[in-house]
C-alpha cells in the first residue's frame, strides 16, 4: 500500500510541477495580451480623434466646394464684371477643392476601415486574456488540491465543514468569473456607448450651423437610444456582480434587488428583516443572494403572481433563513417531483437550488398548491469559521 501511495505521491509532484510551469506560460501570455490591448487602445484613439478631424475638414471642404460652384457659375455668366482671368481663378479654385474633398473623403473611408479593424483586433484579443485568466483560475484551483498530500485529500473528503467549504469554493469560483466579465463590459461596451454620446453632442453642434432639422432631429433620437442601451448594460453588470454586495452587504443587495424587481415586474414585491443584521463571509452573502435572485426569476416566469414577499432571518443559532413567497399560481409537488426525478430540464431551476444549497450543509424546502402560491425556505447553518470570519468582518 505504501509502494503505491508513494508511486501516487511522484505522479502528483510530476504534475504540480508541469502545471506550475504551464500556470506562468499563460500568466505571461495573459501578460502579452493586456499590452498589446493597450497598445491597440492608444492606437484606436489617435485614429479616432484623426476621423474626427478629418470628418470635420470633409464638412467644411463640402460647404467651400459647393460656394466655389456658385462662384462659378456667377463668373461664366457675367462677362460685363468678370474676365477670363476671373473665370480661370474660379475654376481653378473649383477643382482644387473637389480634388482635397475627394482626397479627404478617401482619408475618412480608409480610418473608418482602420477604425473597425481595430476594434476586431482589441476584441480578439480580450477573448485571449478571458480565456488565459480562466485557465490561470483552474490551474490555481487544481494545484490547490494536487498540493497537499493523500491523506490530507482524503480528510478534506471526508470532513463535512470542510464539503461546506468546498461548496462555498465552488461558488466563489462562478463569481470570480461573473465579476471579471462586469469589468470587462464596464470597460468595454459602457465606456463605448458614453463616448459615442460625447460624439453625437459634436455633430448636433456641427450640424446645428446649418438647416439640416431633420439629421439632427434623427441624432437626437440616437443620443437617446444610446443612453437607453447604457442603462441596461449597467443593469447587466449590477446582475452579474451587484458591486453593492462587496461595499454593504447582502441586506442592503437584497433589498435593492427586491426594490428593482417591482419596478421591472410590477408584481408588488415586499422584503422583510428579521434578527440581527451582520456581515458574512464573501461566499456565503454570494450563494444567498443568487438564491434569492432565482427565486425571484422564477416567480417572474412562472408564478403569475401579484405579490411576492423575500424574508431574510439572522437566527439565534448563528444561521440564516431565507424564505420567498408568492400569492401566484403554484404547482402540484408530486408531479414536480415526479418531473424532476425524470430529468426534466423544466424542473432543474429548482434542482439546482436544492443541490447548492445541499452543498452548504442547509436544508431546502418548498410549499405548494394549485392556485395557492407557493413558498421556498432556505436555511443555512454558519460553522464556527465562518461565523467568527463574519464577526471579524
Amino acid at each position: 500500500m505504501n509502494v503505491e501511495v508513494d508511486a501516487i505521491e511522484r505522479v502528483l509532484k510530476n504534475a504540480t510541477e508541469a502545471l506550475e510551469s504551464s500556470k506562468y506560460d499563460i500568466f505571461e501570455i495573459g501578460e502579452a495580451a493586456r499590452q498589446e490591448r493597450e497598445s491597440l487602445a492608444a492606437e484606436l484613439q489617435r485614429v479616432m480623434d484623426e476621423l474626427t478631424e478629418t470628418i470635420q475638414a470633409v464638412d467644411r471642404l463640402e460647404e467651400q466646394y459647393r460656394r466655389s460652384r456658385v462662384r462659378l457659375v456667377e463668373v461664366s455668366r457675367d462677362f460685363k464684371r468678370y474676365g477670363e482671368k476671373d473665370i480661370r481663378e474660379a475654376y481653378e479654385n473649383a477643382t482644387q477643392l473637389q480634388l482635397s474633398l475627394t482626397v479627404n473623403r478617401e482619408k475618412e473611408t480608409n480610418l473608418k476601415s482602420k477604425r473597425d479593424e481595430l476594434h476586431k483586433r482589441i476584441r480578439n484579443v480580450e477573448r485571449t486574456i478571458e480565456r488565459a485568466e480562466s485557465l490561470f483560475s483552474q490551474m490555481n484551483v487544481v494545484l490547490e488540491y494536487l498540493s497537499g498530500d493523500l491523506g490530507h485529500v482524503t480528510r478534506i473528503l471526508e470532513s463535512a465543514k470542510n464539503r461546506q467549504l468546498l461548496g462555498l469554493k465552488i461558488i466563489l469560483a462562478q463569481e470570480e468569473e461573473r465579476r471579471r466579465i462586469a469589468r470587462e463590459i464596464h470597460d468595454g461596451p459602457a465606456q463605448s456607448m458614453a463616448n459615442l454620446i460625447l460624439r453625437t453632442d459634436i455633430a448636433e453642434r456641427m450640424l446645428a450651423k446649418g438647416e439640416l432639422g431633420v439629421v439632427k432631429q434623427e441624432l437626437g433620437d440616437l443620443k437617446r437610444n444610446v443612453r437607453t442601451e447604457l442603462e441596461e448594460v449597467r443593469k447587466i453588470i449590477f446582475n452579474l456582480r451587484p458591486m453593492a454586495l462587496d461595499d454593504l452587504g447582502l441586506v442592503p443587495t437584497i433589498r435593492k434587488l427586491t426594490q428593482d424587481f417591482e419596478e421591472k415586474t410590477k408584481i408588488r414585491t415586499k422584503f422583510e428583516l428579521r434578527g440581527k443584521e451582520r456581515r458574512l463571509e464573501t461566499g456565503m452573502e454570494v450563494a444567498l443572494f443568487r438564491l434569492v435572485q432565482e427565486s425571484l426569476n422564477n416567480v417572474a416566469k412562472h408564478a403569475e403572481a401579484t405579490f411576492v414577499t423575500v424574508e431574510l432571518s439572522f437566527t439565534a443559532e448563528g444561521g440564516v433563513r431565507v424564505v420567498v413567497a408568492d400569492n401566484g399560481v403554484g404547482f402540484d409537488l408530486s408531479k414536480w417531483s415526479a418531473r424532476a426525478h425524470a430529468g426534466d430540464t423544466k424542473s432543474f431551476g429548482l434542482v439546482g437550488m436544492r443541490e447548492r444549497v445541499e452543498l452548504l450543509e442547509g436544508k431546502f424546502e418548498i410549499e405548494s398548491n394549485v392556485n395557492a402560491g407557493t413558498k421556498i425556505a432556505i436555511e443555512i447553518p454558519l460553522d464556527d469559521g465562518t461565523k467568527e470570519d463574519a464577526n471579524h468582518g
